[in-house]
């Protein structure tokens, strides 16, 4: 028998360079981007994983950097809630760190707690 109920694992994927040249996001910063944009949206909980990236740019260059990862969890019922918020909270990083994208990336699960 399945255990738990429906969810949805969204995780998105935030770059620490900035294409402008400028200065690298800090941790202090991402921290404090997730207590001030992440947080009140999803105060249930979250994880957070350091990364390595790397991606091919617009000119064909294989750039690598220093990254972030965001784990949120969510019931199923609530997606059509939830996904405006992550579209906010993309939108925010993407802004305030002069990015080019925050990658996101959606899976059906099952969860108990």
């Amino acid at each position: 028998a399945a255990r738990g109920k429906a969810y949805i694992e969204t995780r998105l994927f935030f770059g620490t360079e900035r294409p402008d040249g400028g200065p690298d996001v800090t941790d202090r910063q991402f921290l404090d981007f997730i207590d001030s944009e992440v947080t009140p949206r999803f105060p249930n909980g979250l994880t957070i994983q350091d990364g390595r990236g790397q991606w091919r740019d617009s000119n064909g260059v294989i750039e690598r950097e220093r990254s972030y990862e965001l784990t949120l969890l969510y019931p199923a019922s609530e997606a059509r809630l939830r996904d405006p918020q992550i579209e906010r909270i993309r939108n925010a990083y993407e802004k305030a760190y002069a990015q080019d994208s925050v990658a996101r990336l959606e899976e059906h699960t099952t969860a108990g707690f």
